[in-house]
């Protein structure tokens, strides 16, 4: 009997294991009817999702379906009674939840990490469309429940991520064969000039695929004030908007345009990077939307959560997203195919 009182009793110290489910209700149309199919394939080496501390609890995240290729593939079909000539393929690379206290901070934050890319399928040949690669952050002192709003926000990304994926805007012509499909990135990124080449051309890139490939216009230039910081940019001598450039490179050295100023864009082994702040590069949405537009050669890698549209010519800022915008500053990595922020804290 005091065994089975005391069994009790350390019970009810501990906390509660849930699950909350990550509902992907939300309708598939392609509103324009130019999609045939869409094909989700799983690469993650853990389905396990991972699990988190909400309030007293902790919290399992768990897709609602376990069947998640034919729910989707199924969804897609049952929303869309005209069909196009598109075949779209969506790859889940990356999901996990997880709680993280960084430097400086006195309580730790409930994170997800999503990787979601998207080609389209021509003849066995695939080509890459975008894809979103980021760190969504909750803070449990301000969200009454952090496990709800990161299935909420999964979610989401998953829904605006497919919409997006309907209507690509393929201007590079790379293709990856179906057996490279999984290592889509270190076979794309073989073209990468602005990383793999020794020195980066000088001038001004008016998008982040100018700087990829190398090719900057020069009917650009920057304009200094007297203290020699850029403060302007000419197009043929006319003044423009600094927000037309996406970068310059002088003197050996690249500065990204952000709605704070100039950052200096640094390279380590992984890829170029500024030192930032979600609160420097977030900026008011000019869409309406959760993306911004698309990227010759791709989608823009950026929606809620870290959604930056840093790789747009004409916005070249960020557009308003969900979740905690913090503070904190650190290593802010240009996507290689989309020039995307990637947020890692």
């Amino acid at each position: 009997m005091k065994k089975l009182f005391f069994f009790f009793l350390l019970s009810s110290l501990w906390p509660a294991q849930k699950t909350e489910f990550i509902e992907l209700n939300n309708n598939l149309k392609d509103r324009k009817g130019l999609t045939k199919s869409l094909t989700f394939i799983d690469s993650r080496s853990d389905r396990n999702i991972g699990s988190i501390q909400d309030k007293k609890d902790i919290v399992q995240l768990k897709f609602a379906n376990d069947d998640l290729k034919g729910f989707i593939e199924n969804r897609f079909r049952e929303d869309n009674k005209v069909f196009g000539n598109n075949d779209i393929v969506l790859m889940l690379e990356d999901l996990k939840v997880y709680e993280e206290q960084d430097s400086n901070r006195t309580f730790p934050y409930a994170k997800a990490r999503i990787k979601l890319s998207s080609f389209i399928k021509r003849n066995d040949k695939y080509y890459f469309i975008g894809r979103y690669n980021n760190v969504i952050v909750s803070n449990p002192k301000i969200i009454a429940h952090s496990s709800k709003d990161l299935a909420d926000t999964i979610s989401e990304i998953f829904n605006q991520f497919i919409k997006a994926s309907y209507y690509p805007n393929i201007a590079q012509g790379y293709f990856i064969p179906e057996n490279e499909i999984i290592r889509y990135e270190e076979f794309l990124n073989k073209g990468y000039k602005a990383f793999n080449n020794d020195a980066l051309n000088e001038g001004v890139y008016t998008s982040f695929q100018a700087f990829h490939n190398q090719e900057p216009d020069p009917e650009y230039s920057v304009k200094r004030n007297k203290k020699g910081n850029v403060v302007q940019l000419n197009y043929n001598g006319q003044e423009t908007s600094l927000f037309k450039m996406y970068c310059y490179v002088e003197n050996g050295k690249a500065y990204k345009t952000t709605p704070v100023g100039m950052d200096e864009i640094k390279k380590d082994s992984r890829g170029f990077f500024i030192y930032s702040s979600r609160t420097n590069l977030f900026a008011a949405n000019q869409t309406g939307g959760l993306f911004v537009g698309a990227l010759a050669g791709g989608l823009v890698g950026a929606l809620i959560g870290a959604a930056i549209d840093s790789s747009s010519s004409t916005n070249a800022g960020a557009v308003q997203g969900v979740g905690f915008r913090s503070t904190m500053e650190s290593n802010v990595y240009l996507d290689s195919l989309t020039g995307g922020y990637i947020f890692e804290k």
